[in-house]
């Protein structure tokens, strides 16, 4: 554990925290079933509010980084925290024409508290050790979902959905007061914009095209977004086509936590010193390269293989692209920065549904081949972006936001 040295302790206070509030973090997997049963509500009209749901988070992303910029990212956590929590505690009470306010509100505000976590890590941690502080929130938070997830379904069907929203609603809200507890009040203050840093006078757009390697990655991660939540959507659907019900779904997904348990923090400490944009292209290749095995055949072996490369693409990816951007990041906008990558990194919550179950719907054979392509084509052109800047070595550290990623790309 070497490496962690340099993460301070209020990362891990603040992990731990993350850890708990996504045990109870049950909504997003449960709201279509809770719509279409207890709420007695159509197909297309609990996809239409889930739609409109997945915008809020989308928009909460994007967002987020903003606010935490201008009123400081602690501020914004808490407050994000306490209002989506007590969106969700009253979630099940509300008439169900409110529903597609409320269920977007708290959306948005969890989307907020995405960016604005994001956020306050990359300004806690130092240059150098944000890889492995990433890595801890995430794994945390992933080994939360897994045991959440079942845990949900136990209480769904034992108690009733209502109690999931309360559940997820009162860990949110102790996500606040933990997050007050823990995360000193001088932390994550607002940064001192630039004279002309504003979002309306061109200040972030002519920081983004000074860093040509972020607005390639930013791209290709929308794209593998897209692709990547296609497990997420068409992929159920293409099993229980193909013979594998639920129970093998339920049983891939949980491939997927325990790979990112068992080896995303020692992931991370390995290649620290790694150049990140390789890392991160590698990851987006062997994204496409899970959907790949699917072209081999539909069965319990080549869907287990697929979703072990798409977790290990994922685990390459995700973090080293997070501290990234923060490390390309000028001091003025991290925020900003953090929120541009977690909004492209959901967009898929909004695009791999449509898109994928049009394709699939018109051409099912296509579909993975195209997932395949994409990824290797997204992960190519950050691997190209990496050797590029490998040769401009003497490009001077204030350009790049990072010592070393002016040396390793």
């Amino acid at each position: 554990m070497q490496g962690f040295k340099d993460v301070p302790r209020v990362v891990w206070l603040l992990a731990a925290g993350i850890f708990v509030n996504a045990v109870v973090s049950f909504t997003f997997v449960f709201v279509f079933l809770y719509l279409t049963g207890p709420r007695g509500l159509g197909a297309a009209q609990a996809g239409l509010i889930v739609g409109i749901g997945g915008v809020g988070l989308v928009a909460g992303n994007f967002t987020g980084g903003w606010y935490g910029d201008r009123f400081g990212h602690r501020r914004v956590l808490l407050t994000a925290s306490a209002l989506g929590g007590a969106a969700l505690v009253v979630l099940s009470t509300v008439p169900t024409a409110l529903l597609v306010l409320v269920l977007p509100l708290a959306q948005y505000a969890s989307g907020v508290i995405r960016a604005a976590n994001s956020a306050l890590v990359a300004v806690t941690v130092p240059e150098g050790a944000r890889r492995q502080a990433f890595a801890v929130t995430r794994c945390l938070s992933n080994a939360g979902f897994t045991v959440g997830a079942p845990l949900g379904a136990l209480v769904a069907t034992g108690l009733s959905y209502d109690w999931l929203f309360v559940a997820d609603g009162l860990g949110t809200l102790f996500f606040a007061l933990w997050t007050a507890r823990v995360v000193p009040a001088r932390a994550g203050t607002a940064s001192s914009a630039a004279p002309d840093g504003g979002p309306g006078r061109g200040g972030l757009w002519r920081e983004l095209r000074a860093r040509p390697p972020v607005l390639v990655l930013l791209g290709a991660i929308v794209v593998i977004d897209v692709v990547y939540r296609q497990h997420y959507t068409t992929f159920p659907v293409f099993l229980a086509d193909h013979g594998l019900d639920t129970r093998a779904y339920g049983l891939l997904i949980a491939i997927n936590g325990g790979v990112i348990m068992l080896l995303e923090i020692p992931a991370a400490l390995a290649l620290r010193r790694r150049s990140p944009l390789h890392i991160i292209g590698t990851g987006l290749v062997l994204v496409g390269g899970g959907y790949a095995m699917l072209l081999l055949g539909v069965g319990a072996a080549t869907a287990a293989a697929m979703m072990v490369l798409l977790t290990l693409g994922e685990i390459l990816y995700k973090t080293t692209a997070t501290a990234y951007v923060a490390d390309e990041s000028p001091e003025h906008a991290i925020g900003r920065f953090q929120s541009l990558y977690a909004g492209v990194s959901v967009s898929g919550v909004v695009l791999a549904g449509p898109l994928g179950g049009a394709l699939y719907t018109a051409a099912p054979g296509l579909l993975w081949p195209l997932c395949a392509v994409l990824g290797t084509v997204a992960g190519g052109t950050v691997l190209a972006m990496g050797a590029r800047g490998v040769r401009r070595r003497g490009r001077p550290a204030h350009e790049t936001g990072s010592p070393r990623a002016a040396v390793a790309g």
